[in-house]
C-alpha cells in the first residue's frame, strides 16, 4: 500500500498525533498504520485495501478534531489526507477545494485567482475536510453564511453492503440526501470526501477594519462584569439582527482573573458592500462600552496614515487592512498541547445567573480557570436566512451568539482535574431556572440551540438526547440516520459521536 507507515517506521510517532496531544490515550488505542494519501485514486485504493483486510478506517485532514475520532482506531488504518491539498485549483467556477487544504491557503488562492473567498474560520491551519463538511463558520459568516451553505457538489467515497468502495459525485440532483447530510454533518461518518465544489462564492471585501479592546479585570466587580456581558449580548439580540450590521464580527474572550489581566474583544468590520468607509455601525457598537472604560491596543496599525488616525472617542485605534491580510492572520489555538473544548448556541442575551456563574468561575483559583477561556462569538445574520436548515445539515439557524470553551495544558497528570472542573463549570452554567427542567446541565430550551458538532464534546453522551443537542429537534437526526443506513449500511465509518445506525 503506497504511503503506508506502520509502527516500525521512524515517521510513525511524529505523524500519529493531531493538534490535541491527549490523543491517543495509549499505544493500544492507536492505528496499526497511517496511510498518507496524495490523490483521490490513492484514497480509494487505500480505503478498499482497508475494507478488504477487515480493518476499520478512520480519516483525518487537518488534525484539529477536538475529540479522539481519528487516532482512536486500535489496529486499524488512519487515512491521512493532509497532502490531498490542492486549494481552489480551478481558475473558474466551479471552484474545487481538496480536504487536506488548509484554510489560510484556500483564502489566498481564492482571493488571488478570483477575488472571492470562503466564509470560513479564523484558524489558518484547519483542514478543509472537517471544517466545511461540519458546517464551517468564521468572521464573514454573519455577512455571507456558513462555508457549507455555498457548497454545490462533493466527491465522496462510500462503501456498500458488500464492502465495495463506490465513487460518487453528489449534488442537489444526484444522491441529494447524502449531499445534504455532508453539508453540516459530514464528520458524522458517511464516507470519505475527496473534493468540495463551489459554483459561486462571495466576493471578498475590499478592505476591513479591525481593532482589539481590553477590559481590565482589576476594574471588574461582579455587577460590572454582569453589565458588560449583558451589554455585549444585548447588541446581538437587538441591533445586531439588522442587515446593515452583518459585516460586524466580534469575539469576546473571557479568561482567568489575574493581576494586570483583562477581558479581550476582537472586532472586524466592513460594510455589506465590502467597503470600510462608513464606520458608523462600528462606532455605534463601541459606544455601548464607554462606561466600562476599556483600554486599547492596536494590531500593527500604521498611525501615519489618515486611516490609521481614524479612532473612536474612546481612543480605540482602528486598523484598516486588506481582507487577505486579515484572513491570513492566524488566531489558532495552540498546537502541541493537551486540550478540551465545549460549545453552546444562544438565541437570546445572557441572563444574570449565567454571567454570575462565569464571573465566579474565572475569579476563582482552580487550575482550569487559569488554563481556559470562553470565546463568545457574534453569530446570526446571513447564517439565519430562512430555508437553509432544510437544505443543509445545520439545524441551528436562530442563534445570535456562539460560545466555545477552550482549555489547554501540558501535564498529562492534570488531565482528569481539567476535564472534571471544566465539565462541572459548564454543567453549572446551564443548571437553574433559566434552563428547561428536563434538560438541566445542557444548552436546551427556548434560549439555546444546543451544541456545534465541529466542536464535539463526548461529555454530552451522558444525555440520551445528545443527538438533538447537535442536530436539533425538527427531524434532522432521523433523516441523517436514514442517510447513514443507505450509504454506510455496515457502519464502516464510526466514532464515539457518529450518526447511530437505524
Amino acid at each position: 500500500m503506497n504511503g503506508s507507515i506502520d509502527r516500525k517506521d521512524p515517521r510513525y510517532p511524529a505523524l500519529l498525533p493531531g493538534h490535541n496531544l491527549r490523543f491517543p490515550e495509549n499505544a493500544s488505542a492507536a492505528p496499526a498504520r497511517i496511510v498518507v494519501c496524495t490523490s483521490p485514486a490513492q484514497v480509494k485504493q487505500a480505503l478498499q485495501d482497508t475494507i478488504s483486510q477487515g480493518l476499520r478506517p478512520t480519516v483525518r485532514s487537518g488534525g484539529h478534531c477536538y475529540e479522539n475520532f481519528a487516532v482512536n482506531n486500535p489496529g486499524g488504518m488512519l487515512l491521512d489526507l493532509s497532502l490531498l491539498d490542492s486549494e481552489a485549483s480551478d481558475p473558474a467556477p466551479p471552484y474545487r477545494v481538496s480536504p487536506g487544504a488548509v484554510l489560510g491557503d484556500i483564502y489566498q488562492s481564492l482571493y488571488k485567482r478570483n477575488g472571492v473567498t470562503l466564509p470560513g474560520g479564523t484558524c489558518y491551519t484547519v483542514g478543509a475536510g472537517g471544517h466545511i463538511s461540519g458546517g464551517g463558520y468564521g468572521v464573514l459568516s454573519r455577512l455571507f453564511g456558513l462555508s457549507s451553505d455555498w457548497l454545490s457538489a462533493i466527491d465522496i467515497l462510500t462503501v456498500d453492503s458488500l464492502g465495495r468502495v463506490t465513487e460518487r459525485h453528489i449534488d442537489g440532483k444526484h444522491d441529494a440526501d447524502l449531499f445534504r447530510a455532508c453539508r453540516g454533518a459530514g464528520t458524522a461518518g458517511f464516507g470519505v470526501i475527496t473534493a468540495f465544489y463551489f459554483e459561486q462564492l462571495p466576493q471578498a471585501p475590499s478592505e476591513v477594519i479591525q481593532t482589539f479592546i481590553r477590559f481590565p479585570w482589576e476594574t471588574m466587580s461582579e455587577d460590572k462584569f454582569v453589565s458588560l456581558l449583558m451589554s455585549y449580548g444585548d447588541y446581538w439580540a437587538t441591533r445586531g439582527r439588522d442587515p446593515d450590521t452583518w459585516g460586524l464580527f466580534t469575539i469576546l474572550d473571557i479568561g482567568a482573573r489575574r493581576p494586570e489581566g483583562h477581558l479581550g474583544m476582537y472586532l472586524q468590520f466592513c460594510q455589506p458592500d465590502g467597503a470600510a468607509k462608513d464606520l458608523s455601525v462600528l462606532q455605534e457598537f463601541l459606544a455601548r462600552f464607554d462606561k466600562f472604560q476599556p483600554s486599547s491596543r492596536t494590531r500593527g496599525l500604521d498611525k501615519s496614515s489618515a486611516a490609521g488616525r481614524a479612532a473612536h472617542p474612546l481612543n480605540v485605534d482602528f486598523e484598516r487592512i486588506s481582507w487577505l491580510t486579515a484572513a491570513t492572520s492566524d488566531r489558532s489555538g495552540g498546537r502541541g498541547e493537551r486540550a478540551k473544548y465545549k460549545s453552546a448556541y444562544m438565541k437570546r442575551n445572557f441572563v444574570p445567573a449565567e454571567a454570575q456563574t462565569i464571573y465566579r468561575f474565572y475569579s476563582g483559583n482552580s487550575i482550569t480557570a487559569r488554563s481556559s477561556v470562553i470565546a463568545v462569538d457574534s453569530y446570526g445574520g446571513a447564517v439565519n436566512r430562512p430555508g437553509l436548515a432544510d437544505e443543509t445539515a445545520i439545524a441551528q439557524r436562530s442563534s445570535i451568539m456562539k460560545l466555545q470553551w477552550q482549555c489547554y495544558w501540558h501535564n498529562p497528570a492534570q488531565d482528569a482535574q481539567h476535564l472534571r472542573e471544566l465539565d462541572a463549570f459548564y454543567t453549572a452554567l446551564y443548571s437553574g431556572a433559566h434552563v428547561d427542567a428536563g434538560h438541566q446541565g445542557t444548552p436546551w430550551g427556548d434560549a439555546y440551540e444546543g451544541c456545534y458538532m465541529n466542536y464535539p464534546d463526548i461529555d454530552m453522551l451522558r444525555y440520551s438526547f445528545w443527538p438533538e443537542l447537535y442536530y436539533g429537534q425538527n427531524g434532522l437526526y432521523p433523516f441523517l440516520q436514514q442517510v447513514k443506513h443507505t450509504y454506510d449500511p455496515n457502519n464502516i465509518f464510526h466514532h464515539a459521536m457518529s450518526i447511530r445506525p437505524l
